[in-house]
C-alpha cells in the first residue's frame, strides 16, 4: 500500500468534521448528472450529434453501442468527458458522417442506455470541451439531519476545499506510486498513463497545499504575495499588499485565492504566501524534480471550490442536493463537507 495513501485520506476540513453519516450511490438514480456544453449546435456539418442517458454503462461502453448502431469506427465517435457508470448521466456524443445524413437510432441503444436527443454540428467534440455538470444526489438514510443541514448551508455561503478526489490518485494511491517510478526512470510507453500519472503527482502536491493553508487558518485569508485568481477567467495577479481593496475585492468573490499547479518554472507568489508554498513543495521534493522535468507548465487552481444553484432539503431520512459544477472540479469535494458518506466510494469529476 502507498505511503501517501493517509495523506490522500486525511486532507483537513474546512468546517470540521461531519457529525452526521449518510449512504452515497444505494442506487444508480441516487446520482444524476446532466452535461452542460459551452456552445449552441450549427444545425449542419458533418457530425452528428447525440445526447444519450445512460445507467449502469460507462461511457467506452455507450461509443461501443453507437459504433455499432451507426456502423462505423469507434475512431469517428467523440464525447467532452467521461461519466460514472453508477450513476444516472447524460451527455453528448459526436459521430463523424461525412456526406451522409443522420442515422435513425433506436430509443433504446440497450439496457440502461436511452437516446435523448439528435442534432447536427459542423465540429467533433473534444475532450474537456464543456461548461461543467449539474448533480442532483441523494444521501440515503443521514444520522443527523440537523447537523448535515447546517453544514449545507456553511458550504453554499462559504464553499469548500478544492480537493482532487480520491479518484484521482488510483486504488491505494497507485497512481502516485506509478509517478514516482516514472520519475525515477521507469519508461511508461503508453501516454495515457503517463498523463494520469503526472496529474496524479500534481494533484497530491496541490491537495497538500489547500489542506497546510486550512492547518494554518489562511484558507480565507489574503497573505502578502498571494496569487489571486479572477472568479471569471483563468487570469491571475500577485496582491503585493494586501490592502481594502484587495480584501473587498476577494470578499465579493471577484477574485479567488490559488494554490500551485506544479510544473516547470518558478512559483508566481511572492514574501509571506511564497514561503508557505515553498514549505508545501519541499516535502516533495522527487514529484517536483519530476514534474519539472517532464515540461509541464507551472499553473494555478482556485483554493476554494464554490458550488452554482446550491440547493438541499430533507426527504424523510434522505438529504437531497442539487448544485453545477464548472468543469474539473469533484462533487465529492462539496459532499464529504456534509456528511461522511459509505457505500459506492467513486469519486465523481465535473467533467
Amino acid at each position: 500500500m502507498s505511503d501517501y495513501l493517509e495523506q490522500i485520506n486525511q486532507l483537513n476540513y474546512l468546517h470540521g468534521k461531519p457529525q452526521s453519516s449518510g449512504i452515497l450511490k444505494q442506487q444508480a438514480a441516487d446520482f444524476c448528472v446532466d452535461e452542460v456544453l459551452p456552445f449552441e449546435f450549427s444545425g449542419d456539418g458533418e457530425h452528428m450529434m447525440v445526447k444519450v442517458e445512460k445507467t449502469g454503462e460507462n461511457t467506452s461502453w455507450v461509443v461501443k453501442m453507437l459504433a455499432e448502431a451507426c456502423q462505423v469506427s469507434p475512431k469517428v465517435i467523440s464525447y467532452a468527458g467521461l461519466k460514472d457508470r453508477h450513476a444516472v448521466t447524460t451527455q453528448w456524443f459526436s459521430i463523424q458522417l461525412p456526406g451522409k445524413p443522420n442515422v435513425e437510432l433506436p430509443e433504446l441503444l440497450g439496457d440502461g442506455v436511452k437516446v435523448v436527443a439528435v442534432e447536427r454540428h459542423n465540429r467533433k467534440l473534444k475532450r474537456g470541451a464543456l461548461s461543467g455538470n449539474n448533480f442532483k444526489i441523494r444521501l440515503r438514510d443521514v444520522s443527523d439531519a440537523k447537523d448535515a443541514l447546517i453544514r449545507a448551508e456553511l458550504v453554499a455561503k462559504a464553499g469548500v476545499p478544492n480537493y482532487f478526489g480520491a479518484q484521482r490518485f488510483g486504488r491505494g494511491a497507485s497512481n502516485i506510486d506509478s509517478a514516482l517510478a516514472m520519475f525515477a526512470g521507469k519508461r511508461i510507453k503508453n501516454r495515457d498513463k503517463r498523463s494520469i500519472y503526472l496529474s496524479a503527482a500534481r494533484s497530491l502536491v496541490f491537495n497538500r497545499a489547500v489542506s497546510e493553508r486550512i492547518a494554518q487558518q489562511h484558507f480565507s485569508e489574503v497573505l502578502t504575495g498571494d496569487v489571486m485568481k479572477f472568479a471569471s477567467s483563468n487570469a491571475y495577479f500577485v496582491a503585493e499588499q494586501v490592502d481594502a481593496d484587495i480584501v473587498e475585492r476577494f470578499q465579493q468573490g471577484e477574485i479567488e485565492l490559488s494554490a500551485p499547479m506544479v510544473g516547470k518554472g518558478e512559483l508566481a507568489c511572492l514574501e509571506d504566501a511564497l514561503r508557505f508554498e515553498q514549505s508545501v513543495l519541499s516535502l516533495y521534493p522527487q514529484i517536483i524534480t519530476g514534474l519539472n522535468e517532464a515540461g509541464l507548465k507551472m499553473e494555478r487552481r482556485a483554493l476554494a471550490l464554490k458550488p452554482q444553484q446550491f440547493s438541499a432539503k430533507l426527504d424523510g431520512n434522505d438529504l437531497v442536493l442539487s448544485f453545477y459544477l464548472s468543469a474539473g472540479n469533484y462533487a465529492t469535494s462539496i459532499l464529504r463537507e456534509i456528511v461522511n458518506c459509505q457505500g459506492e466510494g467513486h469519486d465523481h469529476i465535473s467533467e
